[in-house]
């Protein structure tokens, strides 16, 4: 099963991720291909290019999808999406904005059972959060300002959950999971 995130910068996606693989051995992160600069918690989650390396990866068509965030270039290797296609029994994470997921949903339909999942949070919670982790005052409220477009979307999820309380919100899903799994 591949088990999607969405929702605005801060929300909570990596950390609701990182408690479920945790409690799932055996489950995988898909990576994403990505030209921004590295932080501390995203060692493991993102392949890091250079903008022309991006580029020439893009042009041999190696890319399922790629897109412009925040001025950073990100996208899902042909080779990693293949791989959920090829293990139906491995529980699979990821992280994808909201136009990626939909494109992911098309493709993957009969190919792989797929859950999505927006992560709510109110925009001032979003900006205590992005702050915490390095972002200055001026690049958060940008990202917070996408959240307009982002939510647009959150109705073509399977599930939206509000994360305030990150513990309540690692329970809902898990829910969410064991009921998909049946």
């Amino acid at each position: 099963m591949f088990v999607i995130f969405s929702g605005v910068s801060g929300a909570g996606k990596q950390t609701v991720i990182d408690a479920l693989m945790a409690e799932n051995p055996g489950s995988e992160f898909v990576k994403s291909a990505t030209t921004r600069e590295k932080r501390s918690e995203s060692e493991n989650i993102h392949y890091f290019m250079t903008d022309k390396e991006f580029q020439k990866r893009l042009k041999k068509g190696e890319f399922f999808e790629s897109v412009d965030v925040h001025g950073y270039m990100y996208g899902i290797l042909n080779k990693d999406l293949q791989r959920v296609v090829d293990n139906p029994d491995i529980l699979f994470f990821k992280d994808v904005e909201v136009i990626g997921t939909a494109n992911l949903v098309k493709y993957l339909k009969g190919k792989a059972k797929v859950v999505t999942i927006f992560l709510e949070c109110p925009d001032e919670k979003l900006f205590e959060r992005l702050i915490k982790r390095g972002e200055t005052p001026k690049r958060a409220r940008e990202r917070i300002a996408r959240g307009t477009m982002e939510r647009l979307y959150k109705d073509r999820y399977d599930y939206v959950v509000e994360n305030v309380d990150i513990e309540k919100t690692v329970e809902k899903v898990r829910k969410i999971l064991a009921e998909a799994q049946k």
